[in-house]
């Protein structure tokens, strides 16, 4: 399933995604359901039987940076075993595609045990990105003591392009290894969900739940015609893990101020990545942890290191660094908005979706080929500019009374 599609069908499955919610009960009471078992939307405090949304200003001229990255996209999953390489020993954690972020502790955790089982007390840890913060972190937190080898640091990495939504099993794997990868992703998908939970709250908000909305002129369960894609048909799990997850709410006409016919209200966690970036490297650095910045360009550069034990967390670089051809680019591109703190909910509908990060409203389009196996980062504002204008005809009567 394509990720537009997904996110359309949002609102009408209990989806574990970018607009699929994991705690819409925890911030307001479950809605009353109809005779046809649909939950339909409670009221809603303000004017009288319409949700109140602060109007999200979609101008082109707004727009202050187009970013795109390559998600590291693996056929059989991420690659997370050891690899001899002469007296080293090298952990691989790598080769997560859209999910990095949002698997990032629980990958990282058995990343950690095959570093532990070395019986090393100092790692190496390469690549400062969402793979490579959280293993250091890990390992800190295990009493190692703990180097991070890198050529880029935040925020010039490429897990700081991504949209920052809790998205477990986006191009995670193909369809066909779904069946044999299914219980490490849920291990890694459940770690993680419960390590987020300890972020929230703190200053400056890296972490925190937020509400959306899908927007459709026809029905969500509808079937839709086949897309036109140059994509695989990727692994789902999101039923491996429905006990985290709430059920999304449809919103009758007259409970929203959306022309769309068809709305779903959802509720899903958001990352704040600058600032959460931010947190993680300074939590590294007062405990303790070095950062030398340095290129590799064979896997033998590594063997200069002092480190025996050393954790791959390289994410893209690895297909070079380690000549691994499995690690498919999948090219993504997203577009900043100057930042609204009064706008603190999403929109998403089959076309384009947007994030209400602190840092700027994430805009990203829907449907367009040639992004499989296209390792190209030159951005196109004009397919980021037809974006925002598409969210500006979204949006059109949105407003706050």
């Amino acid at each position: 399933m394509q990720r537009r599609q997904f996110l359309r069908n949002a609102g009408a499955t209990l989806a574990v995604a970018s607009t699929a919610g994991l705690v819409a009960c925890a911030r307001q009471p479950l809605a009353p359901t109809s005779k046809a078992g649909t939950l339909v939307s409670p009221p809603i405090a303000g004017t009288p039987g319409m949700v109140e949304l602060a109007p999200i200003r979609a101008q082109t001229d707004r727009i202050t940076g187009v970013y795109v990255c390559t998600r590291p996209f693996r056929a059989a999953g991420p690659r997370i075993e050891t690899q001899r390489l002469g007296e080293k020993t090298i952990v691989h954690n790598y080769g997560h595609g859209g999910s990095g972020w949002s698997l990032s502790w629980g990958s990282s955790t058995l990343a950690l045990r095959m570093a532990q089982d070395t019986g090393v007390h100092k790692l190496g840890v390469i690549g400062c990105g969402a793979l490579g913060l959280t293993s250091a972190l890990l390992a800190q937190r295990a009493g190692m003591s703990v180097c991070i080898y890198a050529k880029a640091l935040p925020p010039d990495v490429y897990s700081m392009r991504a949209s920052g939504l809790w998205t477990p099993d986006s191009r995670i794997c193909d369809a066909q290894h779904a069946p044999d990868f299914g219980a490490r992703w849920e291990t890694m998908a459940r770690t993680s969900y419960g390590m987020y939970q300890t972020l929230l709250g703190l200053p400056g908000r890296p972490i925190e739940w937020i509400d959306g909305y899908s927007l459709s002129d026809t029905p969500f369960n509808q079937p839709q015609p086949p897309e036109v894609s140059d994509e695989p048909d990727y692994g789902e799990f999101r039923d491996r893990v429905r006990d985290l997850t709430p059920r999304t709410i449809d919103m009758p006409a007259g409970s929203h101020p959306f022309h769309q016919p068809y709305v779903h209200r959802y509720t899903t966690m958001m990352f704040n990545i600058s600032t959460y970036a931010r947190m993680l490297m300074t939590d590294f650095l007062t405990a303790g942890g070095k950062i030398e910045v340095r290129e590799f360009d064979h896997p033998h550069d590594l063997l200069k290191l002092p480190e025996r034990t050393l954790i791959n967390a390289t994410g893209y670089g690895a297909r070079a660094l380690f000549n691994d051809n499995s690690i498919i680019p999948v090219r993504g591109q997203t577009a900043r908005l100057i930042p609204q703190p009064e706008v603190t909910y999403g929109i998403s509908s089959e076309h384009i979706s947007m994030v209400p990060r602190s840092d700027g409203l994430l805009v990203q389009a829907f449907g367009d080929t040639g992004n499989f196996n296209n390792s190209d980062v030159t951005p196109n504002r004009a397919v980021s500019e037809a974006a925002v204008l598409q969210l500006a005809s979204l949006v059109s009567r949105t407003h706050k009374s």
